[in-house]
């Protein structure tokens, strides 16, 4: 199977929509740092992508940006792949969003999230379409999409729902400049909806910081199976839930770490939900709390956290360690050759008088152990007595199939050992993780309505439930990727 982590934006407009794209992608950079990329309409699509991080724009740039991408009408992306070939080549092939035809009417999609019954998707389109060229699955999804429109793009959407596995997030468009967006029926991936005070721009974003840096008023989330289209003219728009939603599955690791702390999530400030984590922690380990001098935090994620749990604690929290600004790739989303050498580079700790002191190092989660492992050593060479890493996502030990780049079984620390057994290969003097229950209490979040398939192993849905058991069951053969079993399916 393949998969990847994004940001995507729509928007709808008066006037030109480039600005309000642009400003869109800008908010959720975060989201992926490999390429980037618009498309809108006027006469026909016009598409731009490129690698790297969403660039600065001067203003005197604006025109020749606009002449570029011009229309009232457009999506956009930012890109982290976790599958596929790494060369340069092949990720900006995968750049999105990605057009295709059919017939002679043209879509593009930008997508964010996991197809997991990729191979009976692959399987229906190759005779349609023949080689498929891209080497994610977004392709795949769009031309299913375009297949299927033929009738109208509310029908291609409910099949879909119907018969595609995983987790999506999507926007597009279509030649005639009709504008789509949806949500798979569990609701796995974020997405929301805003529009301005005059009523003139409308906006569809995977996290409402992308509404805000628009000033744009949040008219709430776009709901588990639901789909808004906008007529080719851009005057109407209609909103109408096309699945059923069994349960709600928001994927938990979007309040631990991936989304902006200032992003609003079932109501509720991300960066609430990470001091609560913190304060949680701060109760849980008692023991450790009595103990340690000094609260620290891995920057930036756990930074809300760590402030929870001083509020709790009194503890004094240095932040004495620092992130080098301008090394802007995150560790956790980049290749397994590249991560080492960047997290060393990435985080300094400032010598602010360690010696003998017992320690609190405050982390979003532990996946590899590979950041966890480097900021411990350099704490020790700084005089750090004991070491108490207290993170705030629960032990992970399944692998993702909608989204999150953990890839295997085996690359998880969790999977292969238990606390005392990660405290002992990272360095550290205690491992204490958030307790499942805790973490649900701190969402607000009633625990069915999140996916936490990472930490218990219960998929939401049934084909990666089923993988997932075939390949614990004999671990000794794990070969590839765990999600790619979905190429057999």
């Amino acid at each position: 199977m393949l998969r990847e982590k994004c940001g995507v934006f729509a928007a709808v407009s008066s006037g030109e929509a480039f600005v309000p794209l642009y400003w869109g992608l800008v908010a959720q950079n975060h989201r992926g740092h490999e390429s980037y990329g618009f498309l809108t309409h006027s006469d026909g699509l016009k598409r731009y992508v490129d690698l790297g991080l969403v660039p600065r724009i001067e203003r005197e740039e604006l025109i020749r940006w606009q002449m570029l991408l011009p229309g009232k009408r457009g999506i956009a992306h930012v890109r982290y792949g976790t599958s596929g070939k790494r060369d340069a080549y092949s990720h900006l092939r995968d750049a999105q969003p990605m057009v295709v035809s059919h017939g002679r009417s043209k879509m593009g999609i930008a997508f964010n999230g996991n197809l997991v019954n990729i191979g009976w998707l692959r399987g229906l389109l190759a005779g349609k379409n023949g080689k498929m060229h891209a080497t994610s699955d977004t392709e795949l999804l769009c031309s299913y999409l375009a297949s299927k429109a033929s009738v109208g793009i509310r029908d291609a959407i409910d099949a879909c729902m119907k018969e595609v596995e995983g987790a999506y997030s999507v926007v597009g468009l279509r030649s005639n400049g009709e504008l789509f967006a949806f949500r798979d029926p569990l609701g796995i991936r974020p997405l929301c909806i805003g529009k301005n005070r005059e009523g003139d721009l409308t906006a569809v974003s995977s996290e409402t910081v992308g509404l805000d840096i628009n000033a744009l008023n949040f008219m709430g989330e776009v709901e588990p199976g639901e789909a808004i289209l906008f007529s080719s003219n851009g005057e109407s728009m209609a909103r109408e839930r096309l699945a059923s939603c069994p349960r709600r599955a928001l994927c938990g690791f979007e309040l631990s770490y991936f989304s902006r702390p200032d992003s609003i999530i079932n109501g509720k400030p991300v960066y609430k939900t990470r001091e609560e984590l913190g304060r949680n922690l701060a109760r849980r380990y008692q023991e450790y709390v009595r103990r340690a001098d000094l609260i620290v935090s891995i920057p930036e994620t756990a930074e809300d956290a760590a402030y929870g749990l001083h509020e709790e604690t009194g503890i004094r929290w240095e932040r004495m360690l620092r992130r080098h600004r301008f090394v802007t790739h995150r560790a956790f989303i980049l290749d397994s050759e590249d991560r080492k050498v960047t997290i060393d580079r990435k985080i300094n700790v400032a010598d602010g008088g360690l010696g003998g002191k017992r320690v609190i190092v405050v982390e979003d989660s532990i996946v590899r152990g590979d950041t966890t492992k480097t900021t411990i050593a350099k704490l020790r060479e700084r005089g750090a007595k004991e070491i108490y890493m207290f993170v705030t996502f629960p032990r992970i030990t399944h692998p993702c199939f909608y989204g999150i780049d953990m890839a295997t079984f085996k690359e998880l620390i969790g999977f292969r050992h238990d606390e005392e057994g990660i405290a002992k290969e990272i360095g550290a003097d205690a491992v204490c993780y958030q307790p499942l229950e805790y973490f649900n209490r701190a969402t607000g979040m009633d625990g069915r309505d999140l996916c936490m398939a990472c930490v218990t192993g219960q998929y939401p849905t049934e084909l990666a439930q089923t993988i997932a058991d075939r390949v614990k069951s004999n671990i000794t053969t794990e070969s590839c990727r765990v999600y790619e079993r979905g190429l057999e399916a």
